[in-house]
C-alpha cells in the first residue's frame, strides 16, 4: 500500500511537473477584467444575440443552456448539415443527453433556434461562438497526433467575409493547440483588411462529459474564458462573463490569459484520462494476485488527496476527446522538444490499448482459447453510459478482434443508431 500511495503521489507530481514545462513555453501574464457597459436592450427585446457555429455534441447542449438560462439573449445554432438542424427542429434531436430534450423543447422558437443560413446570423450575432470538430489529422504534417484546424479556419474565413464594419466577439469552443486563437485572430484580420471590421477572440474551453452535459452546464464546477490582456479584450471578456453570470456565481468564473485557456482543457482531459489508464493498470495486477480492484479504488479513494472519481476500472477509455487531446499535447511537446513529457503522455494511451487487448484476450483465454462459431453478445456499444456516441469507443476494437477471431456477435445498444 506505501509502495502504491508513493506512485500515485509521484504519478501527481510528474503531471504538475509536465504541464509547468510547457507553460514555460509560453507567456503566461496576470489577467484582470475590467467591468463593460450594461448593454440595452434592442427593440425586439433582445439585450444581445449570440450565434454558434456547430451543431454537435458541444454546440447544440451548450446553446440550448444558454437559451434556457437566458431569455433576453437570442441564441441560433448554424450547421452546414442541414439534416441535423432538420432534426434540432424536429422531435427527434440529433443526439441524445439526458435532460437536453426538455431545454430545448422549452426554448425553441422563442430564443432558441437552429439555421442553415449563415450570413444572416453571423451579421446579427453580437458574439460568435465556434463549436466545429477539430478531429486528428489523417494525413499531411502532424498525422495521427495533431489537431485538424481545417474547420476552425473555414469558420474564421466564413466570418470575415460577412462582417465589413463594426467590432465582433469570436469565441473559441472546440478544444484546440495552444496559441489556436492567436491564428484565428490572423486569419480574421487578414480576410478583413480590405474593410473596417474587428475582431476580439476568446477562448472559452468546455468541461462536459457526455451523459451528464446539461448536469455540468447547469452547474458547472468552472467557466474558464481566456483573453488578449487589452482593453478591448477584457471588454469582450466581461460580456461574456456577464452571460454566464445569469446562472453561474462569479466566482466560479476564471479569466486568464488565452493560451493559460487552451493548454488548461488539454492538460484536464489529460489528467482525467491518466487516472483511468492508472486504475486500470492496478487492475491487472489484482487480477494477477487475487485483490479485488474495486476494493482497491474504494480504499484509495477515500484518502483526500486522491478523491474516488475516475477510479473505476473499465475496458478503457473512449469518446471523442481524451485520445484526441492526449495526441494533440503529446504533439506539442514533441514539437517544443520536450520529448520526454510528450513520452510520458503518450505511455496514457499505450495502457488504454494494452487494457482492451488484454480484456479481448481474456474472453478467448476463458472460451477455451478460441470464439470461432461461438454466439457473444455484446451490451453496449457507446463509450459510456447515457449516450449514443460511438466515437473512439473501446467496443469496435474489442468487437473487431472477435470477428478477427471467428466470432459470431450480436451487438445491443438502445442509444446507438
Amino acid at each position: 500500500c506505501n509502495h502504491f500511495f508513493e506512485c500515485s503521489l509521484i504519478s501527481g507530481l510528474v503531471f504538475f511537473i509536465a504541464v509547468g514545462l510547457l507553460c514555460r513555453s509560453f507567456v503566461c501574464p496576470a489577467m484582470s477584467v475590467s467591468p463593460s457597459a450594461v448593454q440595452k436592450k434592442r427593440q425586439d427585446g433582445y439585450e444581445s444575440r449570440i450565434l454558434c457555429i456547430g451543431a454537435g455534441y458541444v454546440g447544440g447542449p451548450t446553446m440550448a443552456v444558454i437559451a434556457y438560462k437566458c431569455h433576453d439573449v437570442k441564441v441560433t445554432v448554424f450547421d452546414v448539415f442541414k439534416p441535423r438542424i432538420d432534426a434540432w427542429n424536429s422531435n427527434e434531436l440529433p443526439i441524445y443527453e439526458p435532460g437536453l430534450d426538455e431545454l430545448v423543447r422549452e426554448r425553441r422558437g422563442k430564443n432558441l433556434f437552429f439555421t442553415t443560413d449563415a450570413p444572416e446570423a453571423i451579421k446579427e450575432a453580437d458574439i460568435i461562438f465556434m463549436s466545429v470538430n477539430t478531429p486528428t489529422k489523417t494525413h499531411g504534417i502532424g498525422q495521427g497526433r495533431a489537431a485538424d484546424l481545417a474547420y476552425i479556419e473555414a469558420s474564421a474565413r466564413m466570418i470575415a467575409s460577412v462582417i465589413k464594419s463594426g467590432r465582433k466577439i469570436v469565441v473559441e469552443k472546440s478544444t484546440v493547440p495552444v496559441r489556436c486563437s492567436v491564428a484565428i485572430e490572423k486569419v480574421l484580420t487578414a480576410c478583413s483588411r480590405e474593410n473596417t471590421a474587428k475582431f476580439d477572440v476568446l477562448s472559452n474551453p468546455e468541461f462536459l462529459a457526455e451523459g451528464t452535459a446539461i448536469k455540468d452546464l447547469l452547474n458547472p464546477d468552472r467557466v474558464l474564458i481566456g483573453c488578449q490582456p487589452t482593453p478591448t479584450g477584457r471588454e469582450a471578456c466581461e460580456a461574456l462573463c456577464q452571460i454566464y453570470q445569469k446562472w453561474v456565481p462569479r466566482e466560479r468564473i476564471i479569466t486568464t490569459n488565452q493560451w493559460s485557456s487552451e493548454l488548461t482543457k488539454l492538460a484536464a482531459n489529460a489528467f482525467l484520462a491518466q487516472r483511468l489508464s492508472s486504475i486500470n493498470s492496478i487492475s491487472a495486477v489484482c487480477e494477477a494476485t487475487g485483490a479485488d480492484v474495486d476494493e482497491v479504488a474504494r480504499a484509495m479513494g477515500m484518502d483526500s488527496r486522491i478523491g474516488p472519481k475516475f477510479l473505476k476500472a473499465s475496458v478503457g477509455f473512449g469518446g471523442s476527446c481524451f485520445q484526441k487531446d492526449i495526441l494533440n499535447l503529446v504533439y506539442l511537446c514533441h514539437s517544443l522538444g520536450l520529448k520526454e513529457v510528450g513520452d510520458y503522455w503518450y505511455s496514457v494511451i499505450e495502457m488504454n490499448d494494452y487494457q482492451r487487448r488484454r480484456f479481448t484476450e481474456t474472453i478467448v483465454h476463458t472460451m477455451f482459447d478460441t470464439v470461432t462459431a461461438k454466439k457473444i453478445a455484446v451490451l453496449g456499444f457507446a463509450f459510456k453510459k447515457d449516450t449514443g456516441d460511438t466515437r473512439e469507443t473501446s467496443a469496435i476494437p474489442v468487437c473487431a478482434s472477435l470477428l478477427e477471431d471467428g466470432a459470431l456477435l450480436s451487438v445491443y445498444d438502445p442509444k446507438v443508431k
